[in-house]
């Protein structure tokens, strides 16, 4: 018998340009993580996955899942293993960990995802980056860096469907004036329109608040079968209700659409989710999207099915992803704002989604009883849904 699986709590260290090392910041998200779910203890915890990118490479560790696992008091016995799809690692580590309890082979599974990114030798930074393409074949010719690629996608994007700077430009304000409030932010401040797309430009049309920054961090969750959930909290219970990952590519040549702009690979997770969800985009109450880059989200929204395929730009300028619009979306600041070390940023989204149908989120959307998450990976190799829901799937 299948089991039903729900996410109990969650925390989050600080994000940012953090002088601190990759375990001070996996101890400081286990600390709020364990304080999030007070009848918890780490000899509970059954099972750890690890969702990391780059410790090999900037922290100089590999094998680190044992490592984080002792880090945190943690003695699995049923599962402790590193999980790697870069920008999708801590979604990912949620769906496997999500299986495990559904199957029957772990009870309580804590997913720990971290990176530290930031490092004052700025060409550090840049060659790891050229490691998230083909190294062979895109790396190469320089598409392994992220913000050459999704200014090509802009450009595409402009070219088929008219969409705009000033367009763009309102998916950072909205998304940076949500993370203003947020605590846990690398930026925690609010932009005009008139700063956004006076910012100076990175590669054209991508402006400096149209990409997300280079960020330390660390978040947590923990996951639980119900039995046990309904021990843990007397918080409502969040359940997950299905999810989907799918890839059909990994090399720019085998592009699976017709340009740049055109994500049949996030269509086709998008649909596979809601169908193993059993729900439509029309019964999304909030969502957490891959706002990597500007052009992300406006594409993102299109081919999740919250408004038509070229009309992304507009549904967000209407003001659609905020609070009060058809489907807020990146309510705690997103990737913009927040801020974005790879592996934990799922899991980041998770606890954004959980805190939402839980009814304690900072920017509060009334009456959420669906939610959903969303990353894309490397030069959009993947996407990763996960979906939540205040009631199992029946």
């Amino acid at each position: 018998m299948v089991r039903r699986v729900c996410i109990v709590g969650g925390g989050m260290s600080k994000w940012g340009v953090r002088e601190a090392s990759l375990w001070d910041l996996v101890q400081e998200a286990g600390k709020e993580c364990f304080e999030d779910v007070p009848g918890l203890k780490p000899k509970d915890v059954d099972g750890l996955i690890f969702a990391n990118a780059t410790a090999g490479r900037r922290g100089f560790q590999i094998n680190s899942a044992p490592i984080c696992a002792e880090r945190l008091g943690i003695k699995p016995k049923s599962i402790c293993a590193r999980v790697d799809v870069l920008c999708a690692s801590g979604s990912t580590g949620i769906l496997l960990a999500y299986g495990l309890i559904a199957s029957g082979m772990a009870d309580i599974i804590m997913v720990v995802g971290a990176e530290k990114c930031y490092t004052p030798q700025k060409w550090e930074v840049f060659y790891s980056e050229l490691a998230t393409g083909d190294h062979d074949w895109d790396s190469v010719h320089g598409l392994g860096l992220p913000p050459p690629f999704f200014a090509m996608v802009a450009k595409e994007h402009m070219k088929h469907y008219g969409t705009t700077k000033e367009q763009l430009a309102w998916v950072s304000v909205i998304n940076y004036n949500y993370g203003a409030e947020n605590p846990k932010a690398q930026f925690q401040k609010k932009l005009t329109l008139e700063e956004a797309l006076n910012a100076p430009e990175v590669v054209p049309p991508l402006t400096l608040y149209d990409c997300c920054p280079i960020t330390d961090g660390a978040a947590a969750v923990i996951l639980a079968c119900e039995e046990k959930a309904k021990d843990l909290t007397d918080r409502p219970l969040v359940y997950i209700r299905g999810g989907a990952q799918v890839s059909l590519h990994a090399c720019s040549a085998n592009w699976p659409g017709e340009h740049f702009a055109d994500w049949p690979h996030l269509k086709v997770a998008a649909q596979r989710a809601y169908e193993i969800a059993k729900v439509g985009p029309e019964d999304i109450d909030v969502a957490q999207t891959h706002d990597c880059f500007s052009i992300s989200q406006i594409i993102e929204v299109e081919e999740l099915g919250f408004c038509k395929k070229g009309e992304g730009g507009p549904f967000i300028e209407s003001g659609q992803t905020k609070i009060g619009g058809k489907i807020p979306i990146n309510t705690d600041g997103g990737l913009l704002s927040v801020g974005h070390p790879f592996g934990g940023t799922g899991i980041r989204q998770a606890i954004e989604i959980m805190k939402q149908l839980q009814g304690r989120a900072r920017f509060q959307v009334e009456g959420a009883e669906i939610g959903l998450t969303h990353n894309l990976s490397g030069l959009n190799f993947e996407h990763t849904i996960v979906i939540y829901g205040r009631e199992p799937v029946k």
